[in-house]
């Protein structure tokens, strides 16, 4: 998928996968990671969601990844902050306390720009990537996180033949085959979330269940 697929989604406001509101997951099971208040948080793929300033809030230190300025500035906007703009390396960044978004490609990353962080937190990341880019992204993860580090993940699950993604349909067993040798997976939750997506069913979707999973290194 070409970054110019999420530019235009942005830049024509087709954010249909932006919440208005800060994840429920994210509230209920964050706290079963036992973190410590000042971990840094990675988030890929953040676009310009609430979570950022939820997390931020807990007295984490939040770096999020982002391919659109457009939902960088739209964050910071909507937020009512006035970041500062620096460069880092290929990443544009943007700052405001202990929020930063890092706009550019994920994939260009390196191990010592998030060698601090002790946290991931997956919402709209691993669902977003079509299957040829899925293992990218894994080894991406599983290369740069630090020893130690501890994640929540939440991914979609449905008859991918029924219709098109993103979001993708990521099934349990592929989860497990990307991360499973770097992580310990425990799923915390797995619900039918089909009569809350109209496109799903319209699309004639029979079934959308939705799975969080708590990552704890293995090691």
């Amino acid at each position: 998928m070409e970054p110019e697929f999420w530019q235009k989604r942005w830049e024509r406001d087709q954010i249909g996968f932006h919440l208005s509101e800060v994840n429920p997951y994210l509230q209920q099971f964050w706290p079963h990671l036992g973190l410590t208040p000042g971990a840094r948080v990675l988030v890929p793929l953040c676009g310009k969601s609430l979570d950022l300033k939820w997390l931020a809030g807990l007295g984490h230190e939040v770096l999020g990844i982002e391919l659109s300025e457009k939902a960088i500035q739209d964050f910071f906007s909507e937020q009512q902050l006035t970041p500062t703009v620096t460069r880092h390396g290929r990443f544009q960044v943007y700052q405001e306390g202990a929020i930063q978004l890092w706009c550019g490609d994920i994939f260009a990353l390196a191990a010592e720009d998030v060698a601090d962080c002790t946290a991931l937190y997956d919402r709209a990341a691993l669902i977003a990537l079509p299957p040829e880019m899925r293992g990218q992204y894994a080894a991406l993860l599983n290369r740069v996180l630090s020893q130690g580090a501890r994640g929540l993940l939440i991914t979609m699950d449905y008859d991918q033949a029924l219709i098109e993604g993103p979001p993708f349909a990521v099934l349990d067993e592929e989860v497990r085959h990307l991360l499973g040798a770097r992580w310990q997976l425990e799923v915390e939750v797995e619900r039918d979330i089909l009569g809350e997506s109209w496109k799903f069913l319209k699309g004639g979707v029979t079934r959308l269940d939705e799975r969080v999973y708590r990552l704890l290194d293995k090691a």
